[in-house]
């Protein structure tokens, strides 16, 4: 039987000429960390290729590209052949080559815990809702595991990013902003916590 993990790591969900994976199979590496080595990623840094590479590994990766007008199963296997190319530098792309728009990881077990962090998306994507579908296909896979206690986030981001994910992942806030840039701490608990409470209908 299929382990949780293994079943969670090769989702997708697909939208006009857009594509979200679950496989860190087909995320580039150097296109990755441009990421976040840009002003949006304001909270981290680029990683080495091997570090990166382990993280995504150790995480549930949710990665956005543009596909263009190829196909889902040619786009992937496009994707891999890049990322499987090289992990230090970019290398010289067709024209109409995939291309990574968005990312987002959960830290998690698969059971009980999963805390969401790097949720980036292209500048490039602003008003065409990329960022929530992405958003959107993050919480669809927290609310589909039966066993969470509790899925949390840290945000830097009090008036943009706090009410965004107040919206689309249920979350509490669980801080005051005080204006000592602090992080805002959000957190939602789930079915396998000891004070869930089941919604009235």
């Amino acid at each position: 039987m299929e382990s949780t993990a293994s079943q969670l790591r090769s989702r997708r969900w697909t939208r006009d000429s857009y594509l979200i994976s679950t496989d860190t199979s087909l995320v580039p590496i150097p296109e990755l960390n441009a990421a976040f080595a840009s002003e949006e990623f304001y909270w981290g840094k680029p990683l080495s290729a091997p570090v990166m590479r382990e993280t995504l590994q150790n995480s549930l990766c949710f990665a956005l590209y543009d596909i263009k007008s190829h196909p889902v199963k040619e786009a992937e296997t496009l994707l891999r052949a890049q990322a499987a190319s090289s992990d230090e530098v970019s290398t010289p792309k067709a024209e109409n080559a995939p291309t990574l728009l968005g990312f987002g990881r959960i830290i998690t077990d698969y059971t009980t815990i999963a805390f969401v962090t790097d949720v980036w998306v292209h500048p490039s994507t602003q008003g065409k809702g990329l960022g929530t579908w992405l958003v959107q296909c993050l919480q669809e896979v927290i609310e589909s595991m039966p066993h969470l206690r509790r899925s949390m986030l840290l945000t830097g981001s009090w008036d943009k990013s706090v009410p965004f994910y107040q919206k689309l992942m249920k979350m509490d806030l669980m801080n005051e902003n005080t204006g000592k840039n602090e992080l805002a701490v959000m957190t939602m608990i789930w079915k396998g916590n000891s004070h869930w409470v089941e919604p009235e209908a």
